[in-house]
This record gives structure tokens, C-alpha cells and sequence, in this order.
């Protein structure tokens, strides 16, 4: 029996560890053919292997439009053309707004912005060709509120909810449905301090926990799937209810 993903070919940037290698392996037993990339060759690779035939897996810089074609071709060779971009890769610090380094600015914003517009614009022919697609772009909490420390890597999550938006708007009309999901606190994801979230932390969550990269996948294979397929343009929020106040 077939699962809820028979039928897509799916690209997951940064797959090799934490949210993305899930992503991977709920996508596969979702019926799903993926190809995984991540710049983490070695632990790529393994989970490919690991995953079996319906995955492989390419180094891949998600900042160089030729990575990405190559990318692109190869999941075409292997599988067909792709009707889904999971954008999950991307840079991750935090710190006092003054403080950061130029130079790491630079590289954190050229690859969460400028890598998600790349994904998208290399992907969108591919996906018009093959009569239509999802695109699932990775915001963040981050990307909805002002979080301490946050500013840098919160301005590029805000510009990936605006990249998706006018992105659905102009890749609509061809079936391409563009939408972000935007976690909160998700344990074991380098994103939460070493240990989880404090108890002062847990009370400002509704539901008083930290989410699962579970969860997470899960509403990802949902975006991926026929059964969102008239929803596009919008902000997924998985958070335990952190952002309502």
C-alpha cells in the first residue's frame, strides 16, 4: 500500500543530520523518492545507503546556481523530474545585533536567502514541466517575532516568509504551490540549548514542551502531498503555541 508521498520526487536540502535526515526518512517511508544533499558527505551518503533505493544523495552548496542544476539533472537521471523542493538547509548563530561578524553576516544571509531564491528559481522550470509541485521553504519563529540574539538570523527567515509569498503568487498560475513552515523550539536540532529548554522556557509554551523533528517532518509530508493542494502562500506555524504571546 502506497503511502501519502507515492508518485513525488522530492529534493531535501541539508539532509545529512538533525531536522533534514528526518525529513529523509519520513519522505521515504512515506513512499517518496528523494534526493538528499547536504555538504556533509560522509553522513549524506550513509543515510542514502541507509534509506535504500529511493534515495541518493549529492554534495551540494545551496548558495551555487551550478550546484544546483547539477543537483537538479542528477534527480532527473535517477528518479525523474522533481515536483517537490524541501528548502531545509541553512545557517544557524545567534548574538547581540552590534556585534556580529561582517563576514559571517554576509555568508549566513547569502546562504538562507539567496540559496532558498536559487532552490526556487532553478526548480520552478522543472516543476512546470512536470505539471506542477510544491515547494516547502524553512522559516522559523524567528522569522514571525522579535527573538534576543535573533537579528541576523531572523531578518534572513522573515525574508524567506516574503520570498514564499510573492513566490506563490507568481509561480501559481503553473501549479507550483510555494509554502513555510515555521518551527519553534525543536529538540535535538542544534537549534535549543544542550540539555533542552529551561523551566522558565518550557512556561512560556503553551503546551509546556519542545516539538519533535518528528512533528515537524510530518507537516512537511503534508505541504508535499496532494492533500494540501489548495493551500500555497502561507506561514505554517509548529511552535506549541510559543508565538501567541
Amino acid at each position: 500500500m502506497g503511502g501519502r508521498l507515492q508518485g513525488k520526487i522530492a529534493i531535501i536540502t541539508g539532509a545529512a543530520q538533525g531536522m533534514g535526515a528526518e525529513h529523509a526518512r519520513v519522505f521515504v517511508a512515506e513512499g517518496a523518492q528523494v534526493m538528499l544533499t547536504d555538504l556533509q558527505e560522509a553522513a549524506g551518503a550513509a543515510l542514502a545507503a541507509e534509506l535504500g533505493a529511493s534515495a541518493r544523495f549529492m554534495r551540494h552548496d545551496i548558495s551555487s546556481a551550478d550546484d544546483w542544476d547539477a543537483v537538479i539533472a542528477a534527480t532527473r537521471a535517477a528518479f525523474g523530474p522533481a515536483n517537490v523542493l524541501l528548502n531545509n538547509a541553512g545557517m544557524y548563530f545567534i548574538g547581540p545585533v552590534d556585534e556580529a561578524d561582517p563576514e559571517r553576516v554576509r555568508k549566513l544571509l547569502e546562504v538562507n536567502i539567496y540559496g532558498t531564491w536559487l532552490g526556487i528559481s532553478r526548480i520552478a522550470p522543472v516543476m512546470r514541466e512536470a505539471g506542477g509541485g510544491s515547494i516547502i521553504n524553512l522559516s522559523s519563529l524567528a522569522g514571525n517575532h522579535g527573538i534576543p540574539w535573533h537579528a541576523i538570523y531572523g531578518a534572513s527567515k522573515w525574508a524567506v516568509r516574503g520570498l514564499t509569498k510573492s513566490a506563490a503568487v507568481d509561480l501559481g498560475p503553473s501549479g507550483i504551490r510555494v509554502n513555510a513552515i515555521l518551527p519553534g523550539a525543536i529538540a535535538e536540532t542544534g537549534m535549543a540549548p544542550p540539555g533542552g529548554l529551561d523551566e522558565a522556557q518550557l512556561a512560556a509554551i503553551p503546551l509546556r514542551r519542545e516539538g519533535s523533528k518528528d512533528e515537524v517532518s510530518r507537516l512537511a509530508v503534508f505541504l508535499a502531498s496532494d492533500d494540501s493542494a489548495y493551500i500555497t502562500g502561507s506561514d505554517h506555524v509548529i511552535d506549541g503555541g510559543r508565538g501567541l504571546w
